[in-house]
């Protein structure tokens, strides 16, 4: 038995971690933009002051502060990839800079990518409108933003495409072969349709979700109270864990709102497999109300308390568990950062092997089931119910096995698009915390299989 075989095909495991296609630097450079632009929001009130601006002299914690923050985390994110990782003269681009074509050259090209470009958004603010979860609640924010951008964006896109189409390699992209069935010109391709539409729904679906959570957490942040936070645990973890929240969410914000060829931020594909996007949306709203909720099929907090509640008193242990929750929540917030400008769900747009890349094939998924164990500890309840323990431990672990799912999809997806994926995805085998120990446990297993087979 060959144990170097696998779902993906046998490959032996390369000598040495591939290069991450994003250095670690970008993310940590656009939570430092981020840093400081909280910091100069909570002290928005003596700075108004000092400088006798109009207005209320309070910190800036409104919803447009937090969308200005992903200025703040994007500006610096772009200008470390431009200028030192110079990201712009990669192949993967599809640019080549040296050979640029006039202007207006073939402009019945671009015309047609972008009465493609203005279609796939007419068609995304349709779905829009239909889905009623988009008008009320967090999503309002979201509705208002996308509206107000949308004017700029069309207008802005004319000479972006014009300009970008006298550098790329091959200029009939996704939204030309679009643009090009509309108009019912020869040369669409069923495929590079179905790839524009896949990529756009994501960047749709899930840009709204993030724009529409980011206000609240940044308030939070600004406006929390530090008056003897020293001295309690659970308050100190609380705001650390609002804060690597807000330091994920803003950056992922930038990941779905980037996404350009000259950045080499670009969606090269979504995830072609049915069950991957199924296992996705079930995470997110409106569907993870249905499943997920406090009423869901699959609800898991119901009659618990959670550990401040449980631990109340046990200083020790209160100060233990709020540094593992912290700790946890510290790898997530990593996970995104080490994404740069790339974060978004269900697409391909490059290979991380840096950051918590470099222990675990899925840190992200990792962190946050075992936070939410640890947080929740749906094995303890307030009924004494043995009923309410064995449900809520069983419907959480059920979620565990959702993003089990949803990374195995996501494996799938890369090692179909990427060979430096398939590098990765084999040295972490024999290498990562967790997938190194498993596959020993399973070469310790298939040593005792021919003593188990029974004489011939």
């Amino acid at each position: 038995m060959n144990d170097a075989r696998t779902d993906a095909g046998y490959m032996p495991a390369p000598a040495a971690l591939p290069q991450s296609d994003v250095s670690a630097a970008v993310g940590i450079v656009g939570a430092l933009g981020l840093v400081a632009w909280i910091v100069f929001c909570r002290n928005y009130a003596s700075v108004s002051e000092f400088f006798d601006f109009s207005g209320p002299r309070a910190p800036m914690s409104g919803p447009h502060a937090a969308l200005a923050a992903v200025l703040f985390s994007a500006g610096p994110m772009a200008a470390w990839s431009l200028l030192v990782d110079k990201v712009h003269r990669r192949p993967s681009t599809g640019i080549d800079w040296h050979q640029p074509r006039e202007w207006g050259d073939d402009a019945g090209t671009s015309l047609v990518k972008i009465f493609g470009l203005w279609a796939t958004w007419a068609m995304l603010g349709a779905l829009y409108c239909l889905g009623r979860w988009y008008w009320q609640g967090q999503y309002l924010f979201a509705m208002d933003v996308l509206a107000f951008a949308a004017v700029p964006l069309v207008i802005l896109s004319v000479p972006y495409v014009f300009w970008l189409d006298r550098v790329l390699v091959e200029r009939r992209d996704h939204a030309w072969h679009f643009g090009a069935l509309l108009l019912g010109r020869g040369g669409w391709d069923a495929d590079e349709i179905k790839r524009h539409w896949r990529a756009w729904i994501i960047k749709g679906f899930f840009g709204a979700f993030m724009i529409s959570i980011l206000p609240g957490g940044f308030a939070e942040v600004v406006n929390a109270d530090f008056t003897g936070i020293t001295s309690d645990p659970v308050r100190i973890a609380y705001f650390l864990i609002g804060f690597l929240f807000v330091v994920d969410v803003q950056i992922g914000t930038v990941g779905y709102l980037v996404t350009m060829r000259p950045l080499d931020a670009h969606i090269r594909s979504g995830n072609p497999f049915l069950a991957g996007w199924v296992a996705a949306l079930i995470c997110y709203p409106p569907i993870v109300f249905t499943f997920m909720g406090g009423d869901g099929v699959l609800a898991y907090e119901v009659n618990t308390a959670g550990w401040a509640h449980w631990f109340e008193g046990q200083t020790a242990l209160l100060w233990l568990w709020a540094g593992l929750l912290v700790s946890l929540t510290g790898i997530y917030a990593w996970a995104t950062m080490a994404f740069g400008l790339r974060f978004s769900n269900l697409t391909y747009r490059g290979v991380l092997t840096n950051g918590p890349y470099r222990y675990a094939m899925h840190p992200a998924y990792l962190s946050k089931n075992l936070f939410w164990w640890l947080s929740t500890m749906p094995f303890i309840v307030t009924s004494g119910s043995i009923v309410d323990v064995v449900r809520n431990s069983f419907f959480l672990g059920c979620v565990s096995a959702i993003y089990f799912w949803r990374a195995k999809t996501e494996e799938a997806h890369l090692l179909r698009e990427d060979s430096k994926y398939r590098e990765y995805y084999h040295w972490m085998q024999e290498n990562g915390l967790i997938t190194a120990q498993l596959r020993a446990l399973r070469r310790r297993l298939s040593a005792f299989q021919p003593a188990l087979q029974p004489a011939e």
